[in-house]
């Protein structure tokens, strides 16, 4: 074993956490994941800003984090924050709070704000590792609260890779105000949405793209949901392949379905409930696209993603 690191994700809509043991060959051995709903990015498509109260939110889940990654003794620590931080105004109180909670376990960390490019890259180098090249190349779609990176790549290395501020808490707050949501509220997020993917497509050659692989939460929660588990189950939805006819079915029911119903689900994370369907739409659109542009039938979904890829670029220090 080379050495112990932490690596936290600070999306849109959820923080995470993973404490891995890295091996001789660079790969990842799990000690601990956790994910926590913060919903760091409350209003900032529509403010600008980050709420308070979502900053307030964050610092208590990161206060725990902190208390784990001290307990399991990691010698490193990357924290990455992305859309919703990339967009705020007042990001300077979040990145100050973020070195206060971190820095007191590991002197000198703090979140640093990557470029959408970076983290299409993070993510793609996360989600392969376990897949067969030769099923490649790949198209990683990870589709977050606030931003959506699709990436093309095979076993050489990236391609082709674009963020675009798409994502299910913004399609939501921008676009589904009723619940259920209306006809033309679900008509106007698809060109919305369908708007901000043409961006992506015009820079990604996604027609290249053998293998469609999705990450995030709105991808996992797709693919339990559509196999119909009781509850969440990592191991089950690692890897899984979803056909397009279900996957589409899955996303259309759930878009349609006030949220009390939604709760309803086993596998669905109270955090996730109000805004899976924004997620679900954009999940629509990219299979739709894949099969007419690529040919690909099916969704292959990763339990492993852009935090696998932040603690595989994380510098240990030189006694390790």
């Amino acid at each position: 074993m080379k050495g112990r690191v932490a690596a936290v994700d600070c999306g849109t809509n959820s923080i995470r956490l993973l404490i891995a043991d890295v091996g001789a060959d660079g790969r990842l051995v799990d000690v601990r994941r956790e994910m926590r709903v913060v919903r760091l990015g409350q209003g900032v498509d529509a403010t600008g800003t980050l709420a308070p109260e979502a900053i307030e939110r964050t610092r208590v889940a990161l206060v725990e984090y902190a208390g784990m990654i001290a307990e399991a003794g990691a010698s490193a620590v990357r924290m990455v924050a992305t859309s919703a931080t990339r967009d705020a105004a007042n990001r300077d109180d979040f990145f100050a709070m973020t070195q206060e909670v971190l820095g007191g376990v590991i002197p000198g960390a703090g979140a640093e704000v990557i470029s959408g490019d970076e983290e299409a890259r993070l993510s793609f180098s996360g989600a392969v590792g376990e897949l067969d090249p030769s099923e490649g190349p790949f198209v990683v779609v990870d589709l977050g609260g606030g931003s959506t990176e699709l990436v093309l790549g095979d076993s050489a290395g990236v391609q082709a890779a674009y963020s675009t501020d798409i994502g299910c808490v913004r399609v939501t707050e921008r676009c589904l105000h009723s619940d259920p949501p209306t006809t033309e509220q679900v008509s106007d997020a698809t060109e919305f949405a369908s708007a901000k993917l043409a961006e992506a497509f015009a820079v990604v050659p996604i027609e290249k793209a053998r293998t469609f692989v999705g990450v995030a939460g709105t991808m996992t929660t797709l693919s339990a949901i559509a196999q119909d588990l009781p509850d969440y189950d990592a191991d089950k939805v690692h890897l899984s392949r979803i056909s397009f006819g279900q996957l589409i079915d899955v996303c259309e029911r759930l878009t349609a379905m006030p949220r009390a119903e939604r709760a309803k689900f086993g596998p669905m994370h109270p955090g996730r409930v109000d805004v899976i369907g924004g997620g679900a739409i954009v999940t629509t659109i990219l299979a739709r696209a894949f099969e007419d542009k690529a040919g690909i039938t099916e969704l292959v979904v990763s339990e492993h993603d852009i935090l696998d890829g932040i603690a595989m670029s994380i510098p240990l220090p030189a006694s390790q």
